[in-house]
C-alpha cells in the first residue's frame, strides 16, 4: 500500500459517520428522565394523596379555586394526575411525547400562576423553568434505548414530528385552561 492509499484510507475513517447515539448518551437520558419523571410523580402524589408531607386533594382543589381556575377539585385531580401520570411515563420512557405533553400543559399553567417576575428563590421559579425545560428536552430527544419506549415500534427511534406534535398539544391544551381562569 501506498503513502497516498494510506491517507486515503486514513482519511475515510476519520470522517465516518458517528452512531447517533451512544450507551452513554442513552444512560445520560435515563438518568435525565428518572430525576425529572420521578420529581413529577412526587409533586403530583404530594396534591393527590398529601404524600410526602403535601396539601392532599382537597387543599389542592381549594389551591385551584383561590388561583381563579373554574371547578377547583376537578382541575386538582386532573393536574394531580397530569404530573402523577407524566411523570411516571418519563421515567419509564413509556409514551414519552403522552407524557411530555401532560406535562408541558401543566407547566404554562404552573409558570402563570407563579408568575414570573423573579426567577430566583425565595418567589422566582427556578424549580419549575429547570424541570419544564428537562421535560421539553426528554420530549424532543426521546427516552433513549434504555426505556420503555424501545419496545414499542411506533415510538421505538426518535420521531420528530410526534416530539414538535406533543409540545403542540401540550401548549394548547395548557393555553386553553389558562383562557377558561378567571
Amino acid at each position: 500500500m501506498t503513502q497516498e492509499q494510506r491517507d486515503r484510507a486514513l482519511l475515510r475513517a476519520s470522517s465516518a459517520p458517528v452512531p447517533l447515539t451512544t450507551a452513554t448518551h442513552d444512560t445520560g437520558l435515563l438518568v435525565l428522565r428518572l430525576v425529572v419523571g420521578l420529581s413529577m410523580v412526587g409533586h403530583g402524589t404530594m396534591k393527590l394523596f398529601g404524600w410526602f408531607g403535601g396539601p392532599g386533594l382537597d387543599a389542592t382543589g381549594k389551591g385551584f379555586t383561590m388561583a381563579g381556575y373554574p371547578a377547583g377539585d376537578a382541575m386538582a385531580v386532573i393536574a394531580s394526575l397530569s404530573e402523577t401520570l407524566g411523570g411516571l411515563g418519563l421515567a419509564l420512557g413509556l409514551l414519552t411525547p403522552l407524557a411530555g405533553a401532560a406535562l408541558t400543559g401543566v407547566f404554562i399553567n404552573v409558570l402563570d400562576v407563579r408568575g414570573l417576575s423573579a426567577y430566583f428563590p425565595p418567589k422566582g421559579v427556578e424549580l419549575e423553568v429547570l424541570l419544564f425545560a428537562g421535560v421539553v428536552a426528554l420530549t424532543l430527544t426521546g427516552p433513549g434505548r434504555f426505556a420503555a419506549d424501545h419496545y414499542l415500534p411506533v415510538l421505538r427511534e426518535s420521531r420528530p414530528r410526534y416530539s414538535w406534535l406533543a409540545l403542540l398539544v401540550g401548549v394548547v391544551a395548557g393555553f386553553i385552561v389558562l383562557l377558561i381562569r378567571d
